[in-house]
């Protein structure tokens, strides 16, 4: 619920004027807009307007009030050194500048109603830049209070000593620091703002990566169910015909076939109650068409060379078969090379790509090797942010394999993954 100021008590007022000239203005912890660099820059120029404040002041309090050199480069100097505490010291800065401006407003009389008082130029100067410094690290509500500070001490010396210009001597020098609270306000908000979308670029990145390795997960899921569901579809029919083809089988042995049969229909049942909200029914993408395996790899090497890929397959004819080897390598094999190949169609155009499957120490090893792209044309543009790599990476993962990816010194790619083979040494 939205709390306006106008509910608030009266006894929150003291508290509200507290924080606003005193808590406010503690937060040195808080960055400069513009970064690191944004703070050297602002570094360098603080410490030149305190020097050019030293010279200046001495020279205007001298000259157009009636102070010596001595006390108007003493109260100069009173000037000049919060501009540099405000970098580290915002409250204790803040408040040292309007006691030296004061001071120097009790002190120097003008020598003319000509000259600007209580606040002299340079005095209203060292305000702004002190209020800008300080306001670059506050809440807006310390900027008005800081504005509204320095009103109230002119306001007060104007009605003690009005022959010397009284109220309206103090429209200039108000809508100055007016200015300048407005303006370092934008600036603060630009630097909030642009800090806020860093990190939600950040965060947008980090969710884009979770929902594309989410994404792949579901996809394998899928791709799991169907061969899961495959064998376990062989074990029902099995169990149920067992007894009608089998000769002489015993009603122990067909009741057992019975229970085997109905313990994989209620598994396939769970099965697909548990990945319904990762497969839809109507979906036209064609996942639900038999998943292709390594005898599909000269289809798609085909494929690939009608996109303009002169792509070439080194595969033993035992692995081409996928003789003995379990559904799931031989897919995600499949699935590799096939993601590998895509990459090289869509970076490296007119490239050339060396796929290899082989068997190996109780493993399949599948590698893609591309050229750097040869042709003219632009790559095939894709969309922003792609997690090929990422799903390869998981695919290998889910089965304990390993998974190297890297360019090469030629300006080619080479992906490669190991797969191991259950039940080989």
């Amino acid at each position: 619920m939205k709390i306006h100021s106008a509910d608030l008590p009266l006894r929150s007022l003291p508290a509200v004027l507290r924080t606003a000239v005193w808590s406010d203005l503690a937060r040195p912890s808080i960055a400069f807009p513009g970064g690191r660099r944004g703070g050297r820059i602002l570094t360098a120029v603080v410490w030149l307007l305190a020097v050019a404040v030293y010279f200046a002041g001495t020279l205007d309090l001298a000259q157009h009030y009636r102070l010596g050199y001595g006390p108007a480069m003493a109260l100069t100097v009173a000037r000049a050194v919060p501009l540099v505490l405000a970098l580290s010291r915002p409250r204790a800065a803040w408040w040292t500048q309007l006691a030296a401006v004061t001071l120097t407003a009790a002190l120097a009389g003008p020598y003319s109603p000509a000259e600007p008082w209580p606040w002299a130029v340079t005095s209203v100067f060292t305000l702004a830049a002190t209020l800008s410094v300080v306001g670059l690290r506050a809440s807006r509500r310390a900027i008005v209070a800081m504005w509204c500070e320095v009103l109230v001490v002119g306001a007060v010396f104007a009605l003690t000593v009005p022959a010397r210009g009284g109220l309206p001597a103090l429209l200039p020098p108000t809508v100055i620091l007016a200015v300048a609270a407005v303006t370092v306000n934008a600036v603060r908000g630009r630097g909030d703002a642009q800090a806020r979308l860093v990190l939600a670029e950040e965060r947008g990145a980090v969710e884009q990566a979770r929902a594309a390795l989410l994404a792949e997960r579901a996809r394998i899921a899928r791709e799991l169910h169907d061969v899961v569901a495959h064998h376990m579809s062989v074990i029902t029919v099995q169990a149920d015909s067992a007894p009608y083809r089998v000769a002489d089988v015993s009603p122990g042995a067909a009741e057992e076939f019975t229970a085997i049969a109905a313990e994989a229909r209620r598994s396939l049942a769970e099965m697909r109650r548990l990945l319904h909200v990762l497969r839809n029914e109507e979906s036209p993408d064609g996942e639900h068409s038999p998943q292709p395996d390594l005898s599909d790899l000269p289809a798609l090497l085909e494929t690939t060379r009608r996109a303009g890929v002169d792509a070439r397959l080194d595969v033993a004819d035992d692995v081409l078969s996928a003789t003995g080897m379990p559904a799931a390598v031989a897919l995600s094999a499949y699935r590799l090379v096939q993601e590998a190949l895509s990459n090289v169609v869509r970076h490296a155009p007119g490239a050339r790509a060396d796929v290899e499957v082989r068997r190996s120490g109780g493993a399949l090893h599948v590698s893609v090797v591309n050229s750097p792209p040869r042709d003219v044309r632009p790559a095939v543009e894709t969309r922003a942010g792609g997690h090929g790599l990422v799903g390869m990476r998981e695919r290998v993962a889910m089965l304990d394999g390993e998974f190297a990816a890297e360019p090469l010194a030629d300006g080619g790619f080479r992906t490669a993954a190991v797969l191991p083979l259950p039940g080989t040494p």
